[in-house]
């Protein structure tokens, strides 16, 4: 039998926690025995609330951490401000005392923090990919659903929660057990950890052209040093005009305007989920100056890049 823990920090996403604990129970239930247990836990021992207002009581003291086998961050919202030096400090106790320390959704975010990341691989929710590098580079962001290193894991969270619990199961008990419980989700296939995120740019767009799907591609993948418009075309496999007219024809802007778009969505995301400052955000999004972003983050989004973050922190 072994015994998880469920640390869950204010804001956390429901859907991230039901995610990793029903298949633990579905598990029990289809083998007949207690394979599994499970507590949760607060930094306070007051009742958690999640993104959705639901609540949950802790059932288990900080203290008694060393009675688990694992120990399972789950964060949601707001993580970026969360935590200090003692619940790092604990973390990093917890790490020696579990066989396995893990997170879901944003919870990665605190682990590493914790300096409990370095030099490991890991994920996150997509949402915070970008911010997550740019704050902890000796730390291997892959991007995909879930990662296992080491004594270390981390899922991205949401319904990957599923995969990944299916996959520890399956590791554990059998292939068939994990079938069995996938089954009783109606989840018929078992995704593996590098499938991506993130629907295809082709279904978010409703895009069908490889050329201008390419070329979006090229776009999001160098927004610290953006390209001219000759230099997209030719990476892209055409002539600038023709790249204008794709442009115009399936997102009703230019090129110049679109990229300026990832930019300032990039900007946003970076102001909302990290501690860089506006000038660090500024260069990792290709901007030349802080007053030439607060310009365009103030047209696109009605406030200054500090009023987004005074405003995101108050929240």
């Amino acid at each position: 039998m072994q015994r998880f823990g469920f640390f869950l920090v204010p804001g956390f996403s429901m859907l991230s926690l039901a995610a990793a604990l029903e298949p633990l129970r579905m598990a029990n239930a289809q083998a007949g025995d207690e394979l599994y247990q499970w507590e949760f836990l607060s930094w306070d021992g007051d009742p958690v609330g999640a993104s959705n207002q639901m609540v949950t009581a802790p059932t288990l003291g900080l203290e008694q951490v060393k009675e688990l086998d694992v120990l399972l961050v789950v964060a949601g919202i707001n993580v970026a401000s969360y935590g200090d030096d003692y619940l790092f400090a604990w973390l990093r106790q917890a790490a020696r005392q579990v066989d396995l320390l893990g997170s879901t959704s944003t919870g990665a975010l605190l682990l590493a923090k914790a300096k409990l990341l370095r030099h490991k691989t890991c994920t996150i929710h997509w949402e915070y990919v970008d911010s997550f590098r740019e704050q902890f580079p000796d730390v291997w962001m892959s991007g995909e659903l879930y990662e296992f290193d080491g004594s270390l894991f981390t899922c991205s969270g949401g319904s990957a929660g599923l995969d990944m619990m299916l996959q520890i199961i399956s590791d554990q008990h059998g292939h068939e057990l994990a079938l069995l419980v996938a089954e009783q989700y109606m989840h018929p296939h078992i995704r593996p950890p590098h499938q991506d995120q993130r629907m295809r740019l082709q279904s978010r767009l409703n895009i069908n052209n490889p050329r201008l799907i390419k070329a979006i591609d090229i776009m999001r993948q160098n927004l610290e040093v953006p390209l001219t418009c000759q230099q997209l075309a030719d990476a892209s496999n055409m002539s600038a005009r023709q790249m204008e007219r794709l442009f115009k024809q399936h997102l009703q802007q230019s090129p110049g305007q679109y990229y300026l778009h990832l930019r300032l969505e990039k900007t946003q995301q970076l102001l909302r989920q990290s501690s860089l400052s506006v000038l660090q955000v500024a260069t990792a999004c290709g901007f030349s100056s802080t007053s030439y972003l607060a310009r365009c983050y103030q047209k696109k989004y009605g406030c200054s890049p500090r009023q987004e973050r005074a405003r995101n922190s108050n929240r």
